[in-house]
């Protein structure tokens, strides 16, 4: 009777352990704004990727990279993260030069693979004077939302444009919106700088009047401080057909890569349902 209660004790352990590893693992992934592109590629990335790994997967809003980078490290279920390439160098960078707190936080993470390419957009009232990014220096810019993935690349692309910070009296830090509705209003913001994959909504849903009000600034790639930029950034095109309310032909400009990170997991059924999601 003995033998047989302990059979049966172990049968049903192997049964529940059978079950639990059937069973979808319940993750989740940090992308950015409502609006943005992150969001629509984290929901795609659900839709159609996870189920096939065998996770459910929800999708976070979230301020963007930076703090991506942090929720991925300290925020329980979340196993993914979309990233700029260039916030993840950022890290890198600040915990190459001795930062301890930096090197902790980017030291586990692993990038599964470069998603798709994203567009930094610097928009300026129609009326501006300025027509080129290496322009900018001294204007009044909108760097992003704090904590965000646009805000970081703003003060990161201005560093190696112009060889110092973006001056704090020169720095807003407010939404996409509410930066358009100063810069085209009281007109205490000259540009706006926006980072999203195209078509990037924001951009898409402007109606054609958009234009007697702001125009999107080009990139030369043969300016010396554009050059400095390209160091960690890639040269692109706007096409005019992502945008036709608001450009009559393509318009050259710069990128960065958004990247899939993961953390440095070793519990064996976590990482048999991400080594399913990579594949």
């Amino acid at each position: 009777m003995a033998r047989r209660f302990i059979q049966a004790l172990v049968g049903a352990a192997l049964l529940l352990h059978g079950l639990a590893a059937l069973a979808a693992a319940e993750f989740k992934i940090v992308t950015a704004s409502e609006r943005g592109t992150y969001i629509q590629i984290g929901r795609d990335i659900a839709k159609f990727v996870a189920p096939d790994a065998d996770i459910t997967l929800e999708v976070l809003p979230s301020a963007g990279s930076a703090e991506n980078v942090q929720r991925l490290r300290e925020e329980p279920g979340v196993k993914f993260a979309i990233v700029q390439s260039d916030v993840f160098q950022a890290f890198l960078d600040q915990a190459a030069s001795g930062n301890a707190k930096a090197s902790n936080m980017i030291r586990p993470l692993r990038v599964i693979m470069p998603l798709y390419n994203e567009e930094i957009y610097f928009i300026a009232r129609a009326d501006s004077n300025l027509n080129f990014v290496h322009e900018i220096r001294d204007a009044k810019i909108n760097a992003g939302a704090l904590r965000s993935g646009t805000a970081l690349s703003s003060a990161t692309l201005y560093r190696q444009m112009f060889g110092s910070a973006l001056p704090e009296a020169n720095a807003t830090f407010l939404s996409n919106e509410e930066a358009l509705v100063k810069l085209t209003g009281d007109k205490s913001i000259d540009v706006v700088v926006v980072v999203a994959g195209q078509p990037a909504k924001l951009l898409v849903d402007m109606k054609p009047e958009a234009r007697q009000l702001i125009k999107l600034l080009k990139f030369d790639p043969n300016h010396p401080a554009s050059k400095a930029a390209l160091s960690t950034y890639f040269p692109a095109t706007v096409r005019a057909s992502s945008y036709p309310n608001l450009l009559s032909e393509d318009l050259p400009a710069i990128t960065i890569k958004a990247f899939l990170v993961t953390y440095d997991y070793k519990l064996n059924l976590t990482v048999d349902h991400l080594t399913k999601f990579a594949r």
